[in-house]
This record gives structure tokens, C-alpha cells and sequence, in this order.
């Protein structure tokens, strides 16, 4: 027993140690986002951590889904349809699940997110072969300065839905459809672009499994695949419940937010490119340089999540050349990062595609392939752009 205990010690060090620096950085770019005493920036209180769509998220946990007519309870607002059925279950669920113990909403939410976040750095350490190597280390090191991981720590549901990929990732390495069925729940359930895990698991017929028949794979691929999309039919059912409208999602995002039909990616992502983050909300009075030097950074941003898949897929090509095959957790990273890259342009999410984008974490799993002559300019590069997005998220740029 004693024996097990430091093994599991010893496992869990490097990220807990990766989690550690993770939280350490958000605090001191939190402190530098802020004019004159960085103390005013409550990064370790609930209300550092929570923006505009915390509110939604933390409604679903404390008193479910509603759905009425703006006007009903905003007369001056444009008479169309207000309520929180654009944001899914999984966490708030979660959320609400802790709250139970006497916790109050908020430090629920904050305990969800931190736990997701260490439990990704554990899972990513599991995938890498748990051995601290220069690059293992170079990697977890990225992770901790993500682009867009940010909201690894808000009151949003990224950490969850990408501890819930990365499962996803793990059930399919380790040969168990119901682990990675399950975490395809979990994704789906917590934010939309989680779906992109459905298309992974069916697409898993063609590189997992390989101990089974052709039958058995694609029977195994298709259930873990239908399990993952049981949770985007659960947050479904739990809108109509509430609402009895089977269509509120997509009436909301309409209303709203203008989304909810297929989008040119490429279009999408001139838009992007063109609209600055401060043209959502732009803070009045004198701003810290570093927030003033920020309020462009969503063109190095897109330029950065750009690159970083491109990077993936060159990976993905040396290693698929020089081994003549990928890792079956390789294959489901490679196809998982693409797909969180193209989904929020498809969908024409141009008010979150950077934390949509933050998903992409899960090709930190071919980032520990790279060379080191490419692994330490990533680094870098992430840790600036970093910097500059934690600083419009916490000088309230960013939504």
C-alpha cells in the first residue's frame, strides 16, 4: 500500500506542480492588469473569476433553465427572446452538485473549474507517459500558458469540457469505448463545441480497436459515439423540460447572438481577424499598459491558434513519415484539435472562438512529439499572448 501511495505521489507531482504555476501566472498578470494597487484585482475571490456568461451558468445551477420575452422584465429592452437555454448543463450541474454540501453557488464553480484544470494537467501527464522528460516538461509548461487558458480558471465550463476531451482521448488509448463514450458526454454536455468528440469516436473505427474485427470496431466506435452525443440530448431535454420548446436553443442564439446557422469558416475568420475584442466593452478612464497593449490582440491570437495547428498537423505528417503510423491517442488529438479550430467559425461564434479555441489544449498530446527547437518558441510566444489576453479578461474587456 505504501508503495502505491508513492507512486500515485510521484505521478501526480509534475501536475500539480504545472497547476501550481498555472494559478501563480494568472495572479501576477491579474495584479498587472490593473492601474495603481494590483491588490484591487481579488484574483483568489470569487468575483475575479466570474464575467457575463458566469451569470448564466451560475442561474442554471441555482434555479434551472427559463425562457421568456425581454420586454416581460426589461421594458426598454428590443422585444425579443431572453433566458439562459443558450448555455449548457454540465457544469452548472456540477456546480450544483458541490453547492449541495454546503458550499455557496460560487465557490462551487471555482472548486469545479480548479479541479478541471488539474485534473487536465493529470490526464495530459497520463497521455505523455508520465515521465519527466525535457520535453514532457517543455509541454506541461505550455499548458500552463495556453492561448485563451484563461478561462481555465473563470466560471466558464472550458476546464471542464476539456478534462471531459481528454478523457475522451484516455478511454480511446486505453481500448475502453464506455471511458471515452463518457467523456464524449461530458464535452458535449458542457459546451457545443464538444461535439467534435462524436465525429472523433466514429471516426475511431479507422485507427482504435485494433485488437478487434472490423464488426466489433465500428460497433465499438459508433456506441462510444452515440453515449457522447446522450449528453448534448440531455441538455436538449432539459431546455424543453423547462421551456416546453424544443427548439429554445437555437430561438435564443437567433435572437441574440445571431448564430445558429452553418457558417464559410474562411469568412468567418476575416470577421474575426477584423473585430477587436474592446468593440464588446472597452473600460473607461486611465489603462495599465499592458491592458492598453492588449486591445489587438485578437489578430496575434488567431495568427497564434493558427499556427499552433499547423504545427499539429506538421507533427502529425514527420511522425506519420518517419513511423509510418501515429499513436491511437495521437490520431484523436490531431483530429480533435482541427475540428475545435474550425467548429466556432462554422457556427459563427465571433464573441468566443478564443476560448473555444482554449479546447485545443488537447494537442498539447502531439506537442510532446515536437523538438525542442520548436517546443521553447512556442512557449514563448504562448506565454506573450497569455499575458495579453489575461489582461483584457481581467480589466473586463473580454466577456
Amino acid at each position: 500500500m505504501a508503495d502505491l501511495l508513492a507512486e500515485g505521489r510521484r505521478r501526480l507531482l509534475s501536475p500539480a506542480v504545472a497547476w501550481l504555476i498555472a494559478n501563480l501566472v494568472t495572479w501576477l498578470v491579474a495584479k498587472a492588469s490593473v492601474a495603481g494597487d494590483g491588490s484591487k484585482v481579488a484574483y483568489w475571490s470569487t468575483g475575479g473569476r466570474r464575467r457575463w456568461d458566469s451569470e448564466h451558468y451560475l442561474s442554471i445551477a441555482k434555479t434551472g433553465y427559463e425562457m421568456f420575452r425581454c420586454r416581460e422584465r426589461y421594458p426598454d429592452f428590443r422585444d425579443v427572446m431572453c433566458g439562459n437555454v443558450a448555455w449548457f448543463p454540465g457544469y452548472p450541474m456540477a456546480v450544483r452538485a458541490i453547492s449541495s454540501t454546503g458550499f455557496s453557488f460560487e465557490i462551487s464553480a471555482v472548486l469545479v473549474t480548479e479541479a478541471s484544470l488539474f485534473g487536465m494537467f493529470a490526464v495530459l501527464w497520463w497521455l505523455l507517459g508520465s515521465r519527466l522528460t525535457w520535453s514532457t516538461g517543455l509541454t506541461l509548461a505550455i499548458g500552463a500558458v495556453f492561448p485563451g487558458g484563461v478561462y481555465f480558471h473563470a466560471m466558464f465550463p472550458v476546464a471542464a469540457g476539456t478534462l471531459a476531451l481528454l478523457v475522451c482521448i484516455a478511454g480511446v488509448k486505453r481500448g475502453s469505448w464506455a471511458i471515452a463514450g463518457a467523456g464524449g458526454f461530458v464535452a458535449t454536455s458542457c459546451y457545443p463545441v464538444g461535439a467534435v468528440a462524436v465525429g472523433m469516436l466514429l471516426l475511431s473505427a479507422f485507427f482504435a480497436w485494433q485488437g478487434d474485427t472490423w464488426p466489433v470496431r465500428c460497433a465499438k466506435a459508433m456506441s462510444s459515439a452515440a453515449l457522447a452525443g446522450c449528453g448534448m440530448l440531455w441538455a436538449r431535454w432539459l431546455m424543453w423540460q423547462a421551456t416546453d420548446r424544443w427548439n429554445a436553443y437555437e430561438v435564443i442564439q437567433r435572437a441574440s447572438y445571431g448564430q445558429g446557422d452553418v457558417r464559410q469558416p474562411f469568412d468567418e475568420m476575416v470577421k474575426s481577424y477584423a473585430i477587436p475584442f474592446s468593440d464588446w466593452y472597452r473600460p473607461k478612464g486611465h489603462l495599465p499598459w499592458l491592458v492598453e497593449h492588449a486591445l489587438a490582440a485578437h489578430r496575434v491570437q488567431l495568427w497564434l491558434n493558427g499556427a499552433f495547428v499547423l504545427l499539429v498537423l506538421a507533427t502529425a505528417a514527420v511522425l506519420l513519415v518517419r513511423n509510418r503510423r501515429l499513436d491511437v491517442a495521437e490520431w484523436a488529438a490531431l483530429i480533435l484539435t482541427v475540428a475545435v479550430f474550425f467548429l466556432p467559425f462554422v457556427a459563427g461564434a465571433e464573441m468566443s472562438w478564443y476560448r473555444n479555441h482554449a479546447q485545443m489544449f488537447v494537442g498539447l498530446v502531439l506537442v510532446g512529439r515536437m523538438s525542442r527547437w520548436v517546443q521553447v518558441p512556442l512557449l514563448a510566444c504562448c506565454s506573450a499572448q497569455y499575458a495579453l489576453l489575461g489582461a483584457m479578461f481581467f480589466s473586463g474587456v473580454l466577456v
